[in-house]
């Protein structure tokens, strides 16, 4: 199918709407401001990905660290506005919409100003350090008339869409069990040296507790609970964005896990976890993740009583029940079987683009990112209390 079709086909299974526009609108010819906060990796890769797409200028670039803010206004090209803080990028008047690639821990308050200032918005997964933050964020964000796209991808990748719409088709059966995972190889490692004269440390923290530097935290936040959640919110929050998204769920009535630190002993966060959350729709999702082997990268498989799905960010596979495996193999030949040729994220930022023209609903709007962030963190609340932990949807609580 056309990446078109499949994109037109999601857009109306999944009820996207439009949103009340603004009382300026982009013209479709115009170009878009974005002011960019937080030039960390991922950053820098989606800028690498906005100069794919026209139509649009970075015209403002903000970090508190002097090196990447200088590689920001690099990767930006032309001349955007340098600043320290991210107010003043709000504040601008040649500034449309905001890309916040910051430590997740800046995620509500940013994006929240964001949306006072009159900005629309790109926020990368997770879009919030607790549960209580992302009900805020979705309380006024929607309360707003700014378009908030959040950074679960796979919404807006053709493969995935195609995924979506096979589970809807009916073609997999009764789905019982869908398993997430994702492995990934990071060594412990002296981290490239950060020079502290150059580094406003104190803005870095914000709303974080005060603390001395240490260049692991600053490169390595992810692990550490006062910035990240560990893999379960940096990975499985991609992951059971999928699995709400296909199989119309919102959030578990349970989750347990377990984990430790085998190899990575600085961190505060597991290197090596393992979740079970339960779902209300009488199916149940498991996830296993490892930072010691990155063989098998990350992927879901949901199994049906019909046929299996097996998907990934490099293809899409279904295995129908009835047909016989292979000759040495418990595995029969693919039914379907398609590999992903772009990488999603492009689409994912035209989407967003796209929206911020015609103010219609973005492929992640907030409440779905609300959702997954949710059900990792609930994950992590098991974790860390070493305890089974219930949900109560209907006061939208953790249970006891």
């Amino acid at each position: 199918m056309r990446r078109r079709a499949l994109l037109q086909c999601a857009a109306t299974g999944l009820g996207l709407g439009a949103r009340p526009a603004p009382a300026s609108v982009l013209g479709a010819n115009d170009r878009i401001r974005i002011g960019v906060i937080g030039i960390g990796g991922r950053v820098q890769g989606l800028l690498r990905h906005l100069a794919e797409i026209p139509g649009h200028a970075v015209t403002a670039v903000c970090d508190v660290y002097e090196p990447r803010l200088l590689r920001g206004a690099e990767l930006a090209g032309g001349a955007p506005a340098r600043h320290l803080d991210y107010r003043r990028v709000l504040d601008a008047r040649d500034v449309d919409a905001v890309l916040i690639g910051t430590p997740d821990h800046w995620h509500h308050r940013m994006t929240l100003d964001a949306v006072a200032a009159g900005k629309d918005v790109y926020v990368e997964k997770p879009v919030s350090h607790t549960i209580e933050e992302g009900a805020e964020m979705v309380r006024l964000v929607e309360a707003s008339t700014q378009v908030v796209q959040t950074g679960t991808q796979q919404r807006s990748w053709d493969h995935w869409i195609l995924g979506k719409q096979i589970v809807d088709s009916g073609k997999l059966g009764r789905i019982t069990f869908v398993h997430a995972y994702w492995y990934q190889h990071v060594r412990p490692i002296a981290f490239p040296p950060v020079d502290v004269a150059k580094l406003d440390w104190k803005r870095w923290l914000g709303p974080a507790p005060d603390q001395p530097f240490l260049a692991e935290r600053f490169h390595r936040w992810r692990f550490f609970w006062d910035f990240g959640g560990g893999g379960l919110t940096d990975l499985l929050t991609h992951w059971i964005d999928v699995v709400h998204w296909y199989l119309g769920a919102d959030a578990p009535s349970s989750a347990t896990a377990s984990g430790r630190r085998y190899i990575l002993e600085t961190w505060d966060a597991p290197d090596t976890v393992s979740a079970t959350l339960e779902f209300p729709g009488n199916f149940l999702v498991t996830y296993t993740g490892a930072y010691a082997s990155r063989i098998d990268d990350g992927g879901l498989e949901f199994r049906g009583d019909r046929a299996t799905l097996k998907i990934d960010r490099a293809r899409l596979a279904v295995y129908n029940e009835e047909m016989p495996p292979l000759a040495g193999s418990n595995t029969p030949a693919p039914e379907i079987h398609v590999r992903s040729v772009h990488d999603g994220t492009v689409a994912h930022l035209r989407n967003w683009l796209d929206c911020v023209r015609t103010r219609r609903t973005p492929s992640a709007p907030i409440r779905a990112a609300h959702a997954a962030a949710r059900s990792a963190q609930l994950a992590n609340l098991a974790l860390r209390s070493g305890r089974r932990v219930e949900w109560n949807a209907r006061e939208e609580r953790v249970a006891g």
